[in-house]
């Protein structure tokens, strides 16, 4: 069986890899959805991170289409102890930002469509700097003390205000931060590394990274002169114009193939060797592209792959 992560400072235990609900109403409907969390779930993954504004910005959505599927499925289920759910607030188009009252009002919105009592995983989904990291914190803290929310976290923030946050809550003794959610992956790493990262280490806080696999490049579909239907198509193709893209991309070929596994589940096994990383995020449309993310639970790169890797992509 495969081991949990310990999530930072917390009590929370993850599968090594989140499943990400980006795509849950969105691309995949609520049959897809229900599959791919099905089959996520089998595999042993506990994991799942979603957000209050997925997918906002498809026609005809108005945001929350995610939880609501989330919601149904755990219902339908009778999981939810079985799950760690992460949500995230400060996107959705009726509940903008992080002042106190929204983000009680987001989480209480968040909890309807989900259909449970407790959030695990609460994030800042943008950081807002014109709102006073007290005023957060403060809200953030009554939602854990009144046990709507069991842990806080932050995700496309500085590391000056995340360090002004965790200052805040040390000293007032209020909820503190115990994860980071920040853009990383092989061909995105400044992103990340650095102050933030560092931060991070001192502090004690798990990073769980979203764009994992940089759009789906770091798949490996995407090839010089091949054409991909995907809604992040353009996205991903991007990197194969950069020299350290298809420098990363031959080192995962070759990796990929010493192990016989997948390019996509090599990259996501360099990501959760690095220092912080608790569980990269992927999302699955469909039922076939799980395996390869959840490969990640069973890979371990030798530490010369790892600095191959690293190499590649600095």
């Amino acid at each position: 069986m495969t081991s949990l992560r310990k999530l930072g400072s917390s009590d929370l235990e993850v599968f090594p890899l989140a499943l990400g609900g980006n795509v849950f109403g969105w691309t995949a409907d609520q049959n897809e959805s229900f599959a791919v969390l099905d089959a996520y779930t089998a595999a042993g993954g506990n994991f799942v991170d979603t957000a209050d504004s997925y997918s906002a910005w498809v026609d005809g959505n108005s945001g929350g289409e995610s939880e609501t599927v989330l919601g149904q499925w755990l219902a339908a289920r009778g999981n939810r102890d079985d799950v760690v759910l992460a949500t995230k607030v400060s996107q959705h188009p009726q509940y903008p930002g992080l002042s106190a009252a929204n983000i009680k009002a987001a989480a209480d919105a968040s909890l309807r469509r989900l259909g449970t009592d407790r959030i695990d995983l609460y994030y800042t989904h943008f950081d807002k700097p014109e709102v006073p990291v007290e005023e957060i914190i403060g809200a953030l803290d009554e939602l854990v003390k009144a046990g709507k929310v069991r842990y806080i976290a932050a995700s496309n923030i500085s590391a000056e205000r995340l360090a002004a946050s965790l200052e805040f809550s040390d000293r007032e003794g209020l909820a503190r931060y115990v994860a980071l959610q920040p853009h990383y992956n092989l061909v995105s790493r400044d992103t990340y590394e650095g102050e933030l990262r560092d931060l991070a280490e001192r502090a004690g806080l798990a990073a769980v990274p979203y764009y994992a696999l940089a759009a789906g490049f770091l798949t490996g579909k995407y090839r010089p002169g091949t054409d991909v239907d995907s809604p992040r198509a353009g996205g991903a193709a991007k990197y194969l114009e950069t020299e350290r893209g298809r420098r990363v991309l031959a080192v995962l070929d070759e990796i990929s193939a010493a192990h016989e596994a997948p390019v996509a589940t090599v990259a996501l096994a360099w990501l959760a060797a690095r220092p912080t990383v608790a569980a990269p995020i992927a999302s699955a449309r469909t039922v076939e592209q799980l395996p390869a993310l959840l490969g990640v639970a069973e890979l371990s790169l030798t530490e010369d792959e790892v600095g191959r890797l690293t190499q590649a992509s600095a």
